[in-house]
């Protein structure tokens, strides 16, 4: 359909796009294409940070839970033996030294593994954002 009745011919819209807007345009596709590779880039970057901040973080969480359990199996054994030296005691003033002296051995215990759990969660958080500082460093500039 090429001819007079063809509305897109250019025998019937003479139409001619002027040098300086042909400019303008070609540069504006180069500049969108400069910045869509650059945002490319980048998102595949924080891509690859996002992932090994979850990485990171499951892992702490599975190392904290773990020594949860640890935790809690040693208190348990704690309160079962205390139990059962309880019921070889003959009278109450054994039956409280030994209440005592197993009192002040699980706050000592407690003591212990709640400093252990902070100093776990602490390298956990640590390790965990290095990932971001690391990303971040690439993009800006250290304050002077």
């Amino acid at each position: 359909m090429t001819g007079a009745t063809d509305p897109f011919s250019a025998s019937i819209i003479p139409f001619e796009v002027p040098e300086q807007m042909r400019a303008f345009a070609e540069k504006g596709v180069s500049q969108a294409r400069e910045n869509y590779a650059k945002f490319k880039d980048a998102a595949e970057t924080h891509n690859g940070t996002v992932e090994a901040v979850f990485t990171s973080a499951s892992k702490g969480a599975s190392e904290y839970n773990a020594k949860l359990v640890e935790f809690m199996k040693a208190n348990t054994s704690a309160h079962l033996d205390f139990a059962q030296e309880l019921f070889s005691v003959k009278s109450p003033s054994d039956a409280f030294a030994l209440w005592t002296n197993h009192s002040r051995k699980q706050l000592e215990a407690f003591q212990s593994q709640a400093k252990e759990l902070a100093e776990l969660a602490q390298r956990v958080a640590a390790e965990t954002a290095e990932p971001i500082k690391a990303s971040a460093s690439k993009y800006m500039p250290p304050a002077a």
